[in-house]
């Protein structure tokens, strides 16, 4: 066992305020007090055990060395049970969500076979389905395409002079959709449903992405509007499956679809189906919040944006800065697999802990002056992506969108003025600014 750094001093109970902000995803709609919540934890009590109303008790761990510490060893933090598969939920659900899950699954939480509930060394096999597509060295050829893809999403929704509009809603939240789904091979007109179940997927919480078929207030909503919404997507994604190995092409799917097993034997679809809906949904959601959220930072900012104006190379460390900044995934859960020691705590087996992102990403002993959006920020050791063998593996991708949209978007850029009020997804999970009324001016 290994300990971080003991805790020095007393720590202080943890206000039941504070712990229904972090854990609920109500309490995300105010991120002011939300990043307060996790200063006052990070200064007072960084690795703290709560119980709310509901939910499991649960450890939140807020500094960015103990995210570090736990990401590096899966075996020991497990993501979907380890040796028991299904009995962990890598995504905090209440606990009549998991109840809810378990009944459709015959007691499993495993509703997805997709990378965040796997542990190695299954989730090593399946990770191998792909990592190769999304190595930087083979996006590379993909560099034409995606830039086509970003000129044409700025003339299709943005005009020379000014432009009044939704900077998410009516923007950024069109782009990484197209580039996935183009990609991935969808044809470009069922993109609207592909963007329907992506909203419901990520705003199971949020009241304005509820589902017609889910009663809204009910404590398992969260869970049904979840499986509701992987249950569309395995419909839309098996007819995609089926076509893909009768007529295998150039794009993901195919490559996904045609996947082998080490005894020859495909896959079974419900993990092409997880590898689609992972990337349909966490492959375009959180690129979105990141570019949205850097373009309000760069608002706010307007000597920042000139500076990179003036110097395009500084695009890379601009990216850096966003996905610092914004954090769109806020949470992964992982349970421990035996007791462990971390900063003074005794962490038993069998105990879940919520590895906050966010605060990982705010943490002073990492960055300096955290509150503040500097693109000179370097290092900028953030953790947007998760740590370790669950790094996100699209990462690349990712960075390459944002890249190639920020060298045609921002030379072109004379203003942008914010004209109304932010609004940002209920979730405790994926999710950033989902409305912001801004005026760009283009030249």
């Amino acid at each position: 066992m290994t300990t971080i750094e003991a805790i020095t001093g007393p720590t202080r109970p943890v206000p039941d305020e504070i712990a229904r902000r972090i854990v609920l995803p109500e309490g995300h709609r105010d991120e002011t007090a939300l990043f307060a919540a996790y200063k006052w934890l990070r200064e007072n009590n960084p690795l703290a055990q709560v119980h709310v109303e509901g939910y499991d008790p649960l450890w939140l761990v807020t500094k960015h060395a103990d995210i570090l510490e736990i990401e590096r060893q899966p075996e020991l933090f497990c993501n979907g049970g380890g040796s028991d598969p299904g009995t962990h939920n890598p995504i905090l659900t209440n606990q009549a969500g998991d109840a809810f899950t378990k009944s459709l699954t015959g007691g499993s939480l495993r509703i997805l076979d997709a990378l965040p509930y796997l542990d190695p060394p299954e989730h090593t096999a399946v990770k191998d389905v792909a990592s190769d597509w999304f190595r930087p060295a083979n996006l590379k050829r993909w560099e034409d395409r995606i830039r086509a893809l970003a000129t044409e999403a700025i003339a299709r929704r943005l005009r020379p002079g000014g432009n009044e509009l939704d900077l998410v809603k009516d923007f950024a939240i069109f782009y990484p959709l197209h580039v996935v789904m183009t990609l991935f091979g969808v044809p470009e007109e069922d993109e609207p449903r592909m963007m329907a179940l992506t909203q419901e997927f990520f705003g199971t919480a949020d009241p304005d992405e509820v589902r017609a078929d889910v009663e809204p207030l009910s404590p398992e909503a969260a869970a049904k509007q979840w499986a509701a919404a992987i249950a569309d997507f395995f419909a839309y994604f098996d007819v995609l499956v089926e076509d893909r190995r009768a007529n295998p092409r150039e794009d993901l799917a195919s490559i996904i679809a045609n996947a082998r097993q080490a005894d020859g034997e495909y896959w079974p679809k419900q993990f092409a189906y997880s590898w689609f809906v992972t990337i349909a949904t966490a492959g375009h959601d959180t690129t979105t919040s990141t570019l949205a959220g850097t373009l309000e930072a760069l608002a706010h900012h307007p000597d920042q944006l000139a500076a990179v104006q003036q110097d395009l190379t500084l695009i890379g460390d601009l990216i850096n800065e966003g996905l610092r900044w914004c954090s769109p995934v806020k949470h992964f859960m992982r349970q421990a697999t035996e007791d462990y020691e971390l900063r003074g705590r005794h962490i038993k087996a069998g105990d879940r802990l919520m590895l906050l992102y966010q605060s990982g990403n705010r943490d002073t002993d990492v960055f300096d002056a955290p509150d503040e959006f500097r693109i000179t920020r370097k290092p900028n050791r953030h953790m947007a992506f998760g740590y370790g063998p669950h790094m996100c593996t699209g990462q690349h991708l990712a960075k390459q969108e944002l890249r190639i949209m920020f060298e045609e978007l921002l030379p072109r850029i004379r203003s942008i003025e914010i004209t109304g009020e932010r609004k940002v997804t209920q979730t405790n999970f994926v999710g950033g600014l989902k409305s912001l009324p801004v005026r760009l001016e283009l030249a």
